[in-house]
């Protein structure tokens, strides 16, 4: 094993704290960015590549029939394996958006294409659920299990905001542990159901979820009702029969005490490596365990860790994520210094030989990481980047030119601002702004009215236009306008370019003869016009 220090090429600030590693048709994705994507990757999904000791990253572009993704933080990430014809994708659920909701969403990421030039395409949809829906939450967990020939997906734990009746001014953003239910719906048909066992008493989150044929394992997870983080291990049970599936748990003594731990698959089998994680609110866990699933059941292993730096070592928090096979990204804060421009310092563990991360076979498991240390104050947003082209989509270019992004580039906001000034009647909260129409990706859809001095700005939701009209007024300009007022402002015109007129200067014809002149005085000119008059 090794413990790599990595170098993040003007990328640091998008590597925050509750985002999630995916391995997707051989690439590595970094989901979760700080703050609502924009213009220069609108999606909010990187590539990630590793390169000479530096972590590099690319914008990652979706097909055209694809839902909107907001950049969520802590949510619930599984891994299905192609089956039934269906390709390879991820299921993501819930989740904390920048501005500190939280979301209630399932979306299912796909491969659209990948080009001739290896320039990946996703597809992202949005799924809806029938039945016993489980709410808004994140820091839960997401696994498969196969039964009888069938397919079902598990989701169990996470935290949530208090029910809206029970807040106070207080405990306004106070979270709660979500209802020890276990979920359980198909991707087919959508149908969800919830389900209570005994053993399931406590709500945890933050955990573990690994998953072996109809198995489930919850293992660790942090409690908010006790805050505590006990030894917990239950082994969850799943049968799939042609009516009302059957669950049945069961609570095993062997378990490990810990939360927001990363995992990672090795070899083909059901082998997993955990690492990180915390014992307590105010010590990490610095070991590393081995987790083997069989036909018997679960077993622990201790393993060897990595040779910890002093970084490492101090730091109070951690995060990262799953790389390939026996290889995680870790990222610890450098904790203020002054002389450290990034945020984080960012290594590479690596269990395998070098040269031996390689993408995840299909792992199913989930874990979470833990928003506990994290600031309480909304996210910012995401800064302007500029993205290049990959060296192998232009031929000759260099891969320091073409294949990186300079955070320096990136619009001042002080000046431009996210949010245009509205009128003083507007009703919409910046601060719990969500996109109401598919046209606000990048901000939300503003139309400009003429009454008064010089007109204002107002937010169509207020003015309750459909998205139809708004699209009707954003033909041709890239502005929004009431209907009373549809015509291009004088003062949103793009003022006429001046031209200036070129001064022509005849050119001298090669080989013409001028005519000859002759120089003479008046008393001469008056001389030869009497001799020829």
């Amino acid at each position: 094993m090794s413990l790599q220090p990595l170098t993040p090429v003007n990328c640091a600030g998008l590597l925050q704290a509750g985002c999630s590693l995916l391995q997707l048709d051989g690439e590595v994705l970094l989901f979760g960015q700080k703050g609502w994507p924009k213009r220069s990757c609108p999606t909010g999904i990187f590539g990630v590549r590793f390169k000479k000791d530096e972590i590099k990253l690319r914008p990652i572009s979706f097909s055209n029939d694809s839902c909107y993704l907001p950049p969520l933080r802590c949510p619930a990430v599984c891994r299905l394996d192609p089956y039934d014809g269906l390709p390879e994708s991820y299921l993501i659920h819930g989740g904390r958006t920048p501005n500190n909701e939280i979301s209630s969403s399932l979306y299912l990421l796909t491969t659209d294409s990948h080009g001739c030039n290896r320039k990946l395409t996703l597809r992202c949809k949005e799924k809806d659920l029938v039945g016993e829906v489980p709410g808004a939450r994140y820091g839960h967990t997401m696994s498969m299990v196969q039964s009888h020939g069938k397919t079902a997906c598990v989701m169990f734990g996470g935290r949530s905001y208090m029910p809206a009746g029970e807040r106070t001014t207080e405990s306004w953003n106070s979270v709660i542990d979500c209802p020890p239910q276990v979920f359980l719906f198909d991707l087919e048909f959508g149908c969800s159901s919830a389900h209570s066992l005994p053993e399931l008493s406590d709500g945890q989150s933050f955990h573990l979820a690994l998953a072996r044929g109809d198995c489930v394992y919850f293992i660790g997870g942090h409690s908010l009702t006790s805050d505590s983080r006990p030894p917990r291990l239950f082994c969850l049970r799943v049968k799939l029969l042609q009516g009302n599936p059957l669950l049945s748990c069961e609570t095993l003594d062997t378990g490990l005490s810990i939360s927001s731990a990363i995992i990672t698959r090795t070899g083909p089998t059901h082998r997993y490596i955990v690492l990180g994680g915390y014992q307590s609110d105010s010590q990490k866990r610095m070991e590393c365990n081995t987790i083997i699933l069989d036909e018997k059941g679960i077993h622990f292993e201790t393993l060897q860790p990595p040779n910890w730096t002093p970084d490492v070592i101090h730091s109070r928090t951690w995060f990262g994520g799953s790389t390939g096979e026996g290889c995680i990204l870790l990222g610890v804060p450098t904790e203020g210094r002054p002389s450290q421009t990034d945020v984080h310092y960012f290594y590479q563990v690596s269990f395998q030989s070098e040269g031996e991360c390689i993408e995840d076979d299909g792992a199913q498991a989930c874990s979470q990481e833990s928003t506990d240390y994290e600031n309480s104050t909304p996210l910012e947003d995401s800064e302007e980047l500029y993205f290049g082209r990959e060296p192998h989509e232009l031929e000759g270019s260099s891969d320091e030119e073409c294949d990186t992004y300079n955070e320096q580039d990136q619009e001042d906001e002080s000046q431009t601002g996210y949010w245009i000034k509205c009128c003083l009647s507007c009703q919409v909260d910046p601060n719990t702004w969500e996109p109401y129409y598919s046209t606000e990706l990048h901000r939300p859809a503003m139309i400009f009215c003429s009454r008064g001095e010089g007109g204002h700005w107002v937010h169509a939701q207020c003015m309750e236009l459909s998205e139809t009209l708004l699209l009707r007024f954003s033909q041709g300009s890239k502005k929004y306008f009431c209907l009373d007022h549809g015509g291009l402002p004088y003062q949103e015109m793009t003022p006429p370019r001046q031209i200036i007129p070129l001064k022509r200067t005849p050119m001298k014809v090669k080989g013409r003869k001028t005519p000859m002149t002759i120089k003479m005085s008046p008393a001469k000119k008056r001389f030869f016009k009497r001799l020829f008059d």
